[in-house]
């Protein structure tokens, strides 16, 4: 009975709940259903999108995150200690120094401004932030990406001046290096201001409210224009100016040896500016010794005794080992072979001569090592960023952001290249990280 009763009552409110409904106007089964899809449809992306859609898949993007972060990471520390390094070491300071700040100032940048948002778009594999910023941030990183590649053209340029033209070691002033600064940041900025002049595809703001994917423009002239300028135009010189600096060493000890074999006399040892290169069949990529800011060392010729005097009263440990009477390595290459061949005594050098001698050595294979990390991160991003807008071609997602993140990561390895290469840096960032430490140690007793 009280189930029946019960059965009762529930009847009479449903055909109270109903007859409203069923005598207006408005259907509200229809507005329920329609409010439905309609919330499932703008919500649908969640579902079809979204790339945590198993635990493997959020390890992956955890593990991944981690890996950018602590690229991002380094690539700061890295570059704000080559810029602390130039500003606060006095001997650090010098105009052809400044090429080198700047282009840690351009890395610094691709780290705090352009690799974040990377990372960002990198771990949800979608972009949801708005075609404004996906604006700004290509934009941001094609200039600061497009300085720093620039900014290894001004360097070779800066040598190669500085090894064909002896006056120029003295006519490079902090303006003119300067100059070159702002011609550098000048085309950059024109690279990267095309985009936002409205220089871009006709599917740009589909592809960043539709598909969410956030690229610089895919027009074809575009991408011609930026490539050209960002990477193959730079390419070229650079290969150009050190192929020539290289002539130039070839020839300056072939005439060397020309002279020493008909037997003129010692060849005079340039003041300033000179070339040494590795002579032999086997040796010549090990040619180049480029100039930093002074001109090269001179090679001492022995005396009648065969010593050369030094007196010094501020050596380092290392200058003081060589006054004590340590004879160097005999010179196998440039001029300190062929000086070598016409005194059989033994050549000693200055100790402040050798220690710049192997400075400028060191350089010159910091130079070659920066321009050849460049070549090798970009070349496949600048390859497949001319390749799919002009063939329409599908490429991996995957091999696209790893032509990227190689890429960025040649702002990572410019100043572990100082450190591991240049003394100069080498001894700043000890003295940056130990104070007067590493100074107290170096000084005399």
């Amino acid at each position: 009975m009280e189930g029946a009763d019960g059965s009762e009552e529930l009847l009479d409110w449903e055909a109270l709940y109903r007859s409203p409904v069923q005598n207006s106007s408005f259907n509200t089964t229809d507005w329920v259903t329609n409010a439905w899809n309609t919330s499932v449809a703008n919500t649908s992306w969640l579902d079809e999108s979204a790339p945590f859609d198993s635990a493997s898949a959020l390890l992956r993007a955890a593990a991944k995150a981690v890996l950018l972060g602590l690229l991002i990471l380094a690539t700061v520390v890295g570059n704000v200690f080559v810029i602390a390094a130039i500003l606060l070491e006095r001997h650090l300071r010098s105009a052809a120094n400044h090429l080198i700040l700047s282009l840690a100032v351009a890395d610094l940048l691709v780290a705090c401004l352009v690799m974040p948002l990377g990372a960002v778009y990198e771990v949800a594999q979608r972009w949801t932030l708005g075609p404004e910023l996906c604006d700004m941030w290509t934009s941001g990183d094609v200039l600061c990406c497009t300085a720093s590649i620039l900014h290894l053209v001004a360097i070779a340029l800066d040598r190669y001046w500085a090894v064909t033209n002896i006056d120029y070691i003295h006519a490079r002033t902090a303006r003119r290096v300067g100059y070159m600064i702002v011609c550098v940041w000048a085309v950059s900025f024109l690279v990267c201001i095309a985009p936002l002049l409205g220089w871009k595809d006709p599917d740009w703001d589909r592809r960043v409210s539709e598909d969410l994917r956030c690229v610089v423009s895919q027009d074809v002239g575009y991408q011609i224009f930026a490539t050209a300028s960002s990477f193959y135009v730079p390419v070229l010189v650079i290969l150009i100016l050190y192929w020539r600096i290289y002539q130039t060493a070839r020839k300056r000890i072939r005439r060397r040896h020309g002279t020493t074999t008909r037997g003129v006399g010692p060849p005079p040892v340039p003041a300033g500016g000179a070339l040494v290169a590795a002579g032999g069949s086997g040796g010549i990529a090990a040619a180049v010794v480029a100039v930093i800011g002074r001109p090269l060392p001179t090679i001492s010729e022995t005396t009648t005794t065969g010593i050369t005097n030094v007196s010094s009263n501020n050596t380092s440990p290392e200058k003081q080992s060589c006054a004590n009477g340590l004879e160097a390595d005999p010179p196998t290459t440039g001029y300190g072979a062929v000086a070598a061949a016409y005194y059989p005594t033994l050549i000693r050098r200055k100790p402040k001569e050798a220690a710049d001698s192997k400075r400028e050595r060191k350089a010159a294979k910091t130079l070659a090592i920066i321009t050849g990390a460049f070549v090798a991160c970009w070349l496949p991003f600048f390859v497949l960023a001319i390749l799919v807008p002009t063939c329409n071609c599908e490429v991996s997602p995957v091999l696209t952001s790893l032509s990227l993140w190689l890429g960025y990561f040649n702002s990572t390895l410019n100043p572990v290249i100082y450190t591991v290469f240049s003394p100069e840096f080498r001894h700043a960032f000890q003295r940056l990280l130990c104070g007067r430490r590493v100074r107290r140690r170096r000084a005399p007793p």
